[in-house]
C-alpha cells in the first residue's frame, strides 16, 4: 500500500435519483445544472419523486464521489478516507455499506435524533440537478474532528479534500483542517461546489476565509463566474479568473496554488500562483451514449486526485479526471463499474 493518503470531509447523503418532467421542475423551481439546499417548499418533492416517477437510491454526497471514484481509479496505490456525519438508520447503513465496498475508509459521526440526509437527484434531458435535505449531515461537528481516531487519520494524510457545500454548518471544522494542512504541508484542495456558496455573503466571506490556504481549487464555469462575483473581478473570462484566484494571497508559500475549472466539454483551465496557465481538452462522449450528468464533477475531481497523488503532471490528472467523468456520465448517477485490466496505466 502507498503512503498516499487523501482524506475527505463532507455530506453524506443517499441520492434519490428520477427521471421527471417539465412540470415538476416548475413547480418547484428547479433549474437544471445547478445544485441547492432543500427549502420549506422544496420538501414534498421527496415523497412526490418516490410516488409520481421510477427512482433509484445511490450512495451520494459531491464529495463522498469524489472519494470513491478516486479509490476506484487509484486502486491500492492509495488510501482515502472520508468523514461526515449520518443519522442512526438504515440510510446511514447503506451508505456506509457502499462506501466501505468501494474501498474507502468512512469514518462517520452517527446522529441519533437526525435522519440520514438525502439528494434529490433531479434528471431531465440527460441534464441533473440537485436539492439537498442535508439532514444528519448538517449535524457534523468539530469535537469528531477533535477525536483522537478523526486525528489520526487527518495527520496520516498526504492530501485533503473538503467539499464547498461542507461550510453551510461546519465552517470551523474546515478551518481547523486548513490550518492543520499549512502547518504540515499536507496538498490541501476544496471545492466551490456551487455559485450560491460564493454570492451569499454569509457563505462567501466563509470561503473567503479559507482562500488563503488552498493549494487546489475545483469547481466548473458557473462556478468560475461566483468567484469573480465573490471577489469584486469585473470579468466573466474563465482563464482571467482561473489566473487572479490563482494569484490571491497564500498562507503555504512551499506550495503553489493551483485553481482547476471544467466547462462541460469544453477544455479544462488550470492557473498557478506562479503565474501558469494551461488548458486540456476533454473527448465530448457522444449525446447517445450520455445516461446523465450526476456525478460528473465529482468524478473529474476524483480522478485528478488519483493521479495526483500517483505524482503525475497537470496533462496526465486533467486527462483522468475527464476519463472519470465521462465514465459517470454513461451511467445513473455515480455508480462504478468494475475496474478492467490496465487501463489505469496510463493515468498511474
Amino acid at each position: 500500500m502507498s503512503s498516499q493518503h487523501l482524506y475527505c470531509m463532507g455530506n453524506p447523503l443517499l441520492d434519490i435519483s428520477a427521471e421527471v418532467t417539465d412540470d415538476f421542475l416548475s413547480k418547484y423551481g428547479i433549474q437544471l445544472n445547478n445544485a441547492i439546499l432543500a427549502e420549506e417548499k422544496h420538501m414534498p418533492m421527496f415523497n412526490e419523486m418516490e410516488k409520481d416517477f421510477s427512482v433509484s437510491y445511490i450512495a451520494g454526497g459531491a464529495t463522498q464521489n469524489s472519494a470513491r471514484v478516486c479509490k476506484w481509479l487509484a486502486g491500492d496505490s492509495a488510501k482515502v478516507s472520508y468523514v461526515g456525519c449520518v443519522g442512526d438508520d438504515e440510510y446511514g447503513n447503506t451508505l456506509a455499506a457502499q462506501a466501505q465496498n468501494d474501498g474507502v475508509n468512512v469514518r462517520y459521526k452517527r446522529s441519533s435524533d437526525t435522519a440520514t440526509g438525502t439528494c434529490a437527484v433531479c434528471v431531465h434531458s440527460k441534464e441533473r440537478s440537485l436539492v439537498a435535505s442535508l439532514g444528519a449531515a448538517e449535524k457534523y461537528t468539530i469535537d469528531h474532528l477533535q477525536t483522537s481516531e478523526t486525528q489520526a487519520l487527518l495527520n496520516s494524510a498526504t492530501h485533503v479534500y473538503i467539499g464547498g457545500f461542507f461550510l453551510t454548518h461546519s465552517a470551523d471544522s474546515i478551518l481547523e483542517v486548513c490550518k492543520n494542512a499549512a502547518a504540515n504541508n499536507r496538498v490541501m484542495c476544496m471545492n466551490t461546489s456551487a455559485p450560491f456558496l460564493l454570492e451569499v455573503p454569509f457563505f462567501a466571506e466563509k470561503f473567503k476565509e479559507f482562500w488563503p490556504y488552498l493549494d487546489y481549487v475545483f469547481g466548473n464555469e458557473s462556478e468560475a463566474a461566483s468567484v469573480a462575483k465573490c471577489f469584486g473581478w469585473d470579468t466573466t473570462d474563465v482563464k482571467e479568473i482561473a489566473k487572479k484566484a490563482a494569484a490571491m494571497p497564500k498562507e503555504n508559500s512551499k506550495r503553489v496554488r493551483y485553481v482547476v475549472f471544467t466547462q462541460g466539454c469544453d477544455e479544462t483551465v488550470v492557473a498557478g500562483s506562479d503565474g501558469s496557465l494551461e488548458t486540456f481538452p476533454v473527448h465530448a462522449i457522444p449525446a447517445s451514449a450520455i445516461v446523465d450528468t450526476n456525478g460528473a464533477g465529482d468524478s473529474f475531481v476524483g480522478g485528478f486526485l488519483a493521479a495526483l497523488m500517483a505524482g503525475k503532471s497537470h496533462d496526465v490528472c486533467a486527462a483522468a479526471g475527464a476519463y472519470c467523468g465521462g465514465m459517470i456520465i454513461q451511467c445513473s448517477g455515480c455508480t462504478l463499474p468494475k475496474r478492467a485490466g490496465d487501463f489505469t496505466q496510463k493515468f498511474l
